[in-house]
């Protein structure tokens, strides 16, 4: 369990342990994760906020950015006018976990709602309703 902030422009919050938080509050940064069920967040402008553990999330607020969750079963959400992309996962017949897709999508607020939680399933990007 980690955390690393950042609130200056042009930064870079990286996490690789299981259960971190990534935050960045400046433009142009960078928050990046990397561990099982960890968050990375970001509020500035052109900013991405990424995360490659499963069961993680990634979330952006700023102007012009993209938050990307390729972990198995991960979410992202975005502001309007952002960018989300997501991967899906599925587990074979011997239990080893495949990719099968990997889509992206702006947050328009129709088809995409704002600050609301999405996952890839069927290839399909789907509202996360069942929050807990």
């Amino acid at each position: 369990q980690s955390a690393a902030t950042n609130t200056g422009y042009q930064s870079a919050a990286t996490n690789t342990g299981y259960w971190s938080a990534a935050t960045n509050t400046g433009d142009r940064s960078a928050a990046t994760n990397t561990g099982y069920q960890s968050a990375a967040t970001n509020t500035g402008d052109r900013s991405a906020a990424t995360n490659t553990g499963d069961r993680s999330a990634a979330s952006v607020e700023g102007k012009e950015s993209i938050a990307m969750a390729t972990g198995i079963q991960s979410k992202a959400k975005g502001a309007i006018g952002c960018w989300i992309v997501l991967a899906e996962w599925k587990e074979d017949a011997n239990y080893n976990w495949r990719l099968i897709d990997v889509k992206s999508a702006k947050v328009d607020g129709e088809d995409i709602k704002a600050d609301t939680w999405y996952k890839l399933e069927n290839g399909k990007f789907v509202e996360i309703t069942d929050e807990k």
